[in-house]
């Protein structure tokens, strides 16, 4: 099977409906599909439910598609950055499943796994465990949370082959391994698009059996939200 694709629009075409469920890897801005999240902005696609870590900044990221409101729910665990979300969430335009941010790393990786749910401590007598169902054991309260699926995942890597196996690197491997198991159809963009047996086999962070499309992006922004520097 062919995977690899010229460009992030052609990687999607056919994929796209209005209502649909999309992964989004990376932490903060950092290891974030860039290319990808582009081309979901230009094809007008609407109502999408969007898991990610967090919802980008107001120009960049997945505040692209909040500017022209084609998100209609979040699932994330932090949205601290983006100005746009806050004012579409207050002003009941945008839904938000709020999670623990390790909850929401082990509902990806369940939902990859073919998990259905699992309980964990974590948000037990808070508002996280409101409508959950609770169980004891071992005397201890845990509350039920059900694993993640999607529509489509797409997630940014360092390198990958044409098969589809890729290597991330450093903050890069937050999401984007667990979700690329996850999405019904996994689309990746890489930096180095290299000939099968280039890799490591060691070193292959998500087999390519769990992706279906690859393209090679170019001109990264790489942006850093909050650029600290000594004096």
């Amino acid at each position: 099977m062919q995977k690899v694709y010229i460009d992030a629009k052609s990687a999607l075409e056919g994929l796209l409906f209005d209502g649909m469920t999309v992964m989004s890897g990376g932490f903060g801005l950092c290891g974030i599909p860039e290319k990808l999240i582009a081309a979901l902005r230009d094809s007008k696609v609407k109502d999408l439910t969007v898991i990610s870590n967090n919802a980008g900044v107001d120009d960049f990221g997945l505040g692209l598609l909040l500017a022209t409101r084609q998100i209609k729910k979040m699932i994330s665990s932090y949205v601290g950055e983006n100005a746009t979300f806050e004012r579409q969430y207050l002003s009941g335009e945008l839904e938000l499943e709020f999670n623990p941010q390790g909850t929401l790393a082990e509902r990806i990786r369940a939902g990859g796994a073919g998990i259905p749910g699992f309980y964990t401590k974590t948000g037990v007598g808070t508002l996280i465990a409101d409508g959950k169902e609770l169980k004891v054991f071992d005397g201890e309260t845990y509350v039920l949370e059900r694993g993640l699926r999607a529509d489509l995942a797409i997630v940014k890597a360092w390198k990958g082959d044409e098969e589809g196996n890729l290597v991330y690197r450093k903050t890069a491997r937050n999401f984007n391994p667990m979700m690329a198991t996850a999405g019904k159809v996994t689309v990746a963009e890489v930096e180095q698009l290299v000939p099968v047996g280039t890799l490591d086999p060691d070193h292959i962070h998500t087999p390519g059996i769990f992706v279906q499309r690859i393209l090679a992006g170019r001109d990264y922004e790489k942006r850093i939200e909050k650029r600290t520097t000594r004096a």
